[in-house]
């Protein structure tokens, strides 16, 4: 069973004291002291990973639910252009849970959150009466002023998707059929990497109206930008990086957690076809209209309606 609460705080404690020595940011007060840097904003955000639902046990390791749980709100932080400071983490443990998963889930979160200098600055622990759950908050800064919002996208926009569309998906599919992976070997889904230099580069130099990430999914997470924009979209699906695996299309129209960035470009800003490493591709354009159509390899166009993943539907 885990440790009692408070020798679990304290454990907890020296794992994300190591390499860090600013003591404002510590764990240990009943609340955090943050700095932030003169002439920044503040972005705060915040995600649930809960077992039966964005995890399980059988199925990801503990470092990788550690992992996936900080790397979603970072990837919110990277959405915006911004760069991730400091997390708190609300952490509640079913009594018959090993200490060892405990200490591999912070061993995860805290070796992702050192690979992005993110400090744990913080959170709570309780005991859960059904299974995990862990609330993962990310405060993160701007450039006052220069958060790319969902809201900037105009028509004769360019769309553009970072890296490839649907693996996370397609490694759950095989999970759910009963297959053993390995981990290491399907990162995409058990380690996503955020896209936090891709982003900070793209909003140096100024080059997104609109951004998202490609959590919930493609088709969902395109309609938030154009909700939010009062805009339309055309999809080129001959366009779209894809996976290899089965049913290649729908995984990367629908699929979600690839943590990838979904955004939009003004039609006179160049794009290099590579960004921090990450592959970056024109997949449609933004339309004055209110509709998001999907054009296929001949030319013919069908609504594309919002069926990534959607809580409670």
């Amino acid at each position: 069973m885990p440790l009692p609460e408070l020798e679990l705080i304290q454990r907890i404690r020296r794992a994300a004291a190591r390499g860090h020595t600013n003591p404002s940011h510590g764990i240990g007060d009943d609340c955090a002291v943050l700095d932030i840097p003169h002439g920044h904003e503040v972005l705060i955000t915040t995600d649930f990973s809960l077992e039966g639902v964005h995890f399980r046990r059988e199925w990801h390791p503990p470092d990788s639910v550690g992992h996936r749980c900080l790397a979603r709100g970072l990837s919110d932080i990277a959405a915006m252009g911004g760069i991730p400071r400091t997390a708190f983490l609300s952490l509640a443990l079913p009594a018959d849970l090993p200490q060892r998963w405990a200490d591999e889930f912070i061993r995860g979160l805290l070796r992702l959150a050192r690979r992005y200098s993110v400090t744990l600055a913080g959170g709570d622990t309780a005991q859960s009466a059904n299974g995990i759950l862990a609330d993962i908050i990310v405060v993160g800064s701007i450039p006052k002023g220069k958060a790319i919002l969902r809201s900037g996208a105009h028509p004769g926009d360019l769309i553009y998707a970072s890296g490839t569309l649907g693996a996370s998906v397609a490694t759950l599919e095989k999970l759910r059929a009963g297959k053993k992976l390995h981990p290491h070997m399907h990162s995409r889904h058990f380690y996503p990497d955020p896209r936090i230099a891709l982003a900070r580069y793209l909003s140096e130099h100024k080059l997104a109206s609109a951004m998202i990430d490609t959590s919930d999914g493609l088709s969902t997470d395109l309609r938030h930008i154009c909700e939010e924009s009062r805009v339309g979209a055309i999809v080129d699906a001959a366009a779209l990086p894809i996976t290899r695996d089965g049913n290649a299309l729908q995984l990367a129209l629908h699929g979600g957690e690839d943590y990838e960035l979904l955004f939009t470009t003004p039609p006179n800003k160049k794009l290099p076809t590579e960004i921090a490493s990450v592959p970056i591709t024109r997949i449609g354009a933004i339309t004055s209209g209110k509709q998001i159509k999907l054009q296929s390899p001949d030319g013919k166009l069908q609504p594309l309606p919002a069926r990534g993943w959607q809580h409670l539907a």
